[in-house]
């Protein structure tokens, strides 16, 4: 094999990998494609490729996330991951670990740790890596790992997110809920939620946010669904129900197809916990062409004119 064929049978796993540390689809593109440059210049060819390829996404997804921060600390509203729809890299015998890892509350936790901690939690505990592995990625003793590696678990598991175990019933649960947010359907809404419901939304302070500290509680969560759907619907808005970080959610799209957002549910003992979206088209450039969310509205009040 050639060492572009190799690096093309590792880039899922070195994207996943990278987009877990990073949160941002984009970024972790680029780290991947910053990686195949180092490759292409090694000197030599490592005992192990998969451990060498990933080592070193993982260094440069470290230096991306250090730099990074601050801007997060200066974002305008909540910040929440970039949506990914596809996780390129499957592992039957790791897919549970796979999914939640990459769910938008698992990588909110994720952002509370070091980047130290994080990629040794991802790395180990994700993606099972050896600590001979993961302390050649990080470039400290496996001792050290160790203790990040406890350090970072203790933290995840404190707040570890915890999602409907049956597949099948999150995903009939999540259809109820989107066949009554197209129908405006608030009594079907309300039977369908928690009743401390969180709703959320990442705008960036770059597209129309319904509240921007969030809502909290079924009647304020059912009272703005129900006004939002009457607007989307009078605006051309379709919901396709997708699945959105391993979870039940949507892309909504204006009457010409393109991207206005995201949706994505936690789902929980048959209710739904909590409701993601992200409007910020910065952040949905990947997903495709993206729509002026801020013409919504107007349009709306064109229908009913």
């Amino acid at each position: 094999m050639s060492p572009a064929e190799e690096f093309e049978e590792l880039r899922p796993l070195l994207f996943s990998i990278s987009y877990r540390i990073l949160g941002s689809v984009g970024e972790a593109e680029d780290a991947v494609q910053e990686t195949w440059l180092r490759w292409t210049t090694a000197a030599t060819r490592p005992a192990s490729t998969r451990a060498y390829l990933s080592a070193v996404v993982t260094r440069v997804s470290i230096d991306v996330l250090r730099s990074a921060r601050v801007r997060r600390e200066e974002y305008v509203g909540t910040w929440f991951p970039e949506p990914l729809l596809t996780d390129p890299y499957e592992d039957p015998e790791r897919s549970a670990q796979l999914a939640d890892s990459v769910s938008m509350a698992a990588l909110l936790l994720l952002e509370r740790l070091s980047p130290l901690e994080r990629a040794v939690f991802v790395l180990r505990e994700v993606f099972g890596f050896a600590f001979s592995e993961v302390a050649s990625a990080v470039d400290r003793s496996e001792a050290a790992c160790r203790q990040l590696a406890v350090r970072a678990r203790r933290h995840m598991d404190a707040g570890r997110p915890r999602f409907e175990a049956d597949r099948k019933e999150r995903e009939k649960l999540a259809g109820r809920f989107f066949d009554a947010f197209r129908d405006g359907d608030v009594d079907g809404l309300r039977a369908l939620l928690a009743a401390d419901v969180r709703m959320t939304g990442d705008a960036g302070g770059k597209a129309p946010l319904w509240s921007g500290g969030g809502l909290v509680g079924v009647a304020r969560v059912t009272e703005v669904i129900g006004a939002l759907t009457s607007r989307l619907h009078g605006a051309g808005v379709v919901l396709e129900p997708r699945e959105v970080n391993g979870q039940p959610g949507a892309v909504l799209h204006d009457r010409e197809g393109r991207v206005l957002s995201t949706m994505v549910l936690d789902i929980l003992d048959g209710r739904i916990q909590a409701i993601r979206s992200i409007l910020n088209p910065d952040k949905l450039r990947h997903v495709g062409p993206v729509g002026d969310a801020w013409a919504l509205p107007r349009e709306a009040d064109a229908m009913t004119d």
